[in-house]
């Protein structure tokens, strides 16, 4: 059989990872996909870079939207990153044209997929895009082909190394936020401009994904309440650790009588939950479904060999003809259950006041909203002097729980802003 002759848009990281391993491990990859998989032409922004791996022999286009009319190209692997730009329109062009899409492009998905999958699905050819979660992790074959006969009720995860990273630094060397995040970003874990991580927005595109797989509804990022750990700090990192936690990053999708629920946003899970115990630059994904019952999922969710792997295993697919539809089951849309609906148990630290009254006030609030303690932390005393007193709830609305902060916010003895942190299970 012929070779499935592949066109690749990108050479970093991942690119120079993808072609690598495609040179390596020649010999493995034709005998999976049942014949040779080459690569022919590729497209980058500097030409006459040093990147470290051959590039003679291969077609050079200096725009990437070429390769999608390159007769020397059946696949189309675009590897830019973007939700606009050439990466979309490279996408675009490449369906349109009737050729099959590999993408690692988790931004790109979220924000356009709903679309690009009526374009795939209108040209008869597969957009794959197993890279754009979880890098090495293979969550999107799990949901959408490992457990396509079962009914999924959540699926949630650390979706974000980056984040991961800085979260286990600050607890095992007891440090503060910002000093973590300068040495992540000399160790080039984090980026110059770290907001896309740190903010929880990359956590956000790969959530919108696995909630569409999973739910089998659009892609729908607007939709995802997204908070990041600007705010985490080392006292609630040590709190966390009394109380027998461990502070995440998470991405939680869920099925509600309401709706689907799609959130990230630091949460506090009990330290002996498997998720809790991933630690570093590694990933997970946890899915629950009626069947097969809880599976959770970990690797390296980035980097240059575990993504250039997810990015193979697709091409491997395609050489064989497998074709799963984009999502793998028809979409129809669901009602999103808002935020303020979120029912579960809350962390909630204040910096007070030592002085008589205080906690009684607190309390007396939380009683008008209906909130009821698990139970109340304060380590000492300092008369007239701030303290950190930290409260666990029950399960509340998260309704409830904001109006109650924001009159506990307002009391004299309260000095400086709540810090609330949500509670789950893992």
């Amino acid at each position: 059989m012929s070779a499935l002759r592949i066109g690749v848009a990108g050479l970093g990281t991942v690119g120079v990872g993808l072609l690598t391993l495609l040179d390596r491990n020649a010999e493995v990859v034709a005998a999976r996909a049942g014949r040779p998989v080459v690569v022919t032409a590729v497209s980058a922004r500097a030409r006459g870079r040093d990147r470290g791996i051959p590039l003679d022999g291969l077609a050079w286009h200096d725009d990437p939207v070429a390769l999608a009319a390159d007769p020397t190209v059946d696949v189309v692997v675009e590897l830019m990153g973007g939700s606009e730009g050439p990466a979309r329109a490279l996408v675009e062009a490449s369906l349109a044209a009737g050729k099959p899409v590999v993408t690692a492009n988790k931004a790109l998905l979220a924000v356009h997929g709903r679309e690009l999958a009526a374009l795939a699905e209108r040209h008869g050819v597969p957009l794959a895009f197993e890279a754009a979660v979880a890098g090495g992790i293979p969550a999107i074959k799990g949901l959408r082909e490992g457990l396509a006969a079962n009914r999924i009720e959540r699926v949630a995860g650390i979706l974000n190394g980056t984040c991961n990273y800085i979260l286990t630094v600050m607890r095992e060397e007891k440090r503060d936020f910002a000093e973590v995040l300068a040495d992540a970003q000399k160790l080039g874990y984090a980026e110059a401009d770290p907001a896309f991580d740190i903010d929880g927005i990359d956590a956000a595109h790969k959530l919108a994904i696995l909630a569409a797989l999973a739910f089998g509804r659009p892609v729908d990022f607007k939709a995802v309440h997204v908070e990041g750990i600007r705010a985490i700090s080392a006292l609630d990192i040590a709190l966390a650790e009394q109380l027998g936690y461990r502070i995440k990053l998470l991405g939680i999708a869920a099925r509600t009588p309401g709706g689907i629920s799609t959130r990230v946003h630091p949460c506090m899970v009990p330290a002996d939950a498997p998720i809790a115990r991933v630690d570093g630059v590694y990933n997970a994904v946890v899915a629950e479904a009626d069947f097969a019952g809880r599976l959770v999922m970990q690797g390296r969710g980035a980097g240059a060999g575990p993504t250039a792997s997810a990015v193979a295993a697709d091409l491997i697919d395609i050489a064989r003809g497998r074709f799963t539809p984009v999502w793998g089951a028809a979409l129809a849309p669901a009602a999103t259950v808002p935020m303020a609906q979120r029912f579960g148990a809350y962390y909630l630290r204040l910096m007070v006041l030592d002085r008589p009254g205080v906690i009684a006030d607190v309390t007396a609030i939380l009683r008008d909203q209906s909130i009821s303690l698990d139970s109340l932390l304060q380590r000492g005393r300092k008369p007239g002097e701030a303290v950190p007193v930290v409260l666990v709830t029950h399960d509340c609305e998260e309704a409830a729980m904001r109006a109650a902060i924001e009159r506990i916010a307002a009391l004299p003895a309260v000095l400086e802003q709540p810090t609330l942190i949500r509670i789950e299970q893992g």
